[in-house]
């Protein structure tokens, strides 16, 4: 049976495209067949009216979502996120998703301006299932690294006028033998530098700083998967302690950190329950220790005013 390659297939707005490529790229298909459909296109166009109406600072027309951390553990690696978006002084989503799994090896988590970054994300998950199909070969570790590099690299337009997308990438490297160290980490910079962090644990966004902080205390290379959720959550809680772009687990409302959990079996996203039940253990020893440090202090206090010849409260 002989196939017709140029038949056409609809854009989404009417537009024929033609079936068939040569490429293993999907962005590059894109940008030679409808252009229009690229995300920068569109970020450009709306760049281009915010400057033109008077306006100068872009950093505050969109959602900026924060903090991500990512620690290796036996046999895996794990990824996980806080859910709230911030704009300007206020709160703009209190359950963002900010990490995605990208294809059966690898997820991603973002930190920036949440409406590319989200985007940035989607188009890397499409551009992996796309040179699969073509290639017949899944991409391996560091392509798939490579990949996401060019990909920031084309943001930077957006990310000098504020609004910047900062992805952090994580996978099984099914190519390296020993599974306690086929876990890896890539972080980049606004620019598409890459960069592993060999140090086994990584954080992006606003709260980085406390998360590693936290995670440097917390880490150890041969912890368990539930070790290791637990230690990314209590970093997430120490980082929304200090950040206020950070949301800490919402007890309340139920909305607790998101993770990606993967390992010689997979990519998948860790169950709520479980990270529930991590955030509610933090909670409570976090909750325990203040109430005896405030009855230590509160001692502590009293002793010394008996000690200066007052009355104990």
């Amino acid at each position: 049976m002989t196939v017709d390659r140029s038949d056409p297939r609809s854009a989404g707005d009417g537009a024929a495209i033609p079936f068939g490529s040569s490429s293993s790229s999907f962005s590059d298909y894109l940008r030679r067949h409808a252009p229009h459909l690229l995300p920068e296109s569109g970020i450009a166009a709306d760049l281009a009216s915010h400057t033109a109406n008077g306006g100068s600072d872009k950093s505050g027309i969109a959602p900026h979502g924060t903090t991500i951390v990512a620690l290796t553990y036996a046999g895996g690696v794990l990824i996980a996120g806080d859910r709230r978006a911030t704009q300007g002084n206020l709160i703009a989503n209190r359950d963002m998703q900010k990490v995605y799994v990208t294809d059966d090896y690898s997820a991603a988590g973002i930190a920036g301006t949440a409406g590319i970054a989200i985007e940035l994300v989607r188009l890397f998950a499409v551009e992996l299932e796309h040179y699969e199909k073509i290639e017949g070969v899944p991409l391996t570790f560091n392509g798939k690294a490579n990949k996401l590099s060019s990909m920031v690299r084309s943001n930077l337009g957006a990310a000098m006028q504020g609004l910047a997308a900062v992805p952090l990438l994580v996978g099984f490297d099914i190519d390296i033998s020993d599974p306690d160290r086929a876990g890896r980490i890539v972080s980049y910079d606004v620019v598409g530098g890459r960069y592993e962090e060999r140090s086994g644990y990584h954080a992006v966004g606003s709260g980085s700083l406390f998360a590693k902080s936290a995670l440097k205390k917390l880490y150890r290379p041969a912890m368990t998967e539930e070790e290791a959720i637990r230690a990314a959550v209590e970093s997430l809680y120490d980082a929304a302690d200090d950040d206020s772009a950070t949301g800490g687990p919402d007890v309340t409302r139920g909305i607790y950190p998101t993770a990606v959990a993967i390992t010689s079996v997979g990519a998948d996203d860790v169950a709520h329950e479980r990270i529930s039940a991590a955030a509610r253990s933090v909670l409570a020893e976090r909750t325990e220790s203040a109430a005896h440090s405030g009855g230590a202090e509160h001692h502590t206090r009293a002793g010394q005013q008996v000690s200066e010849g007052g009355s104990a409260p």
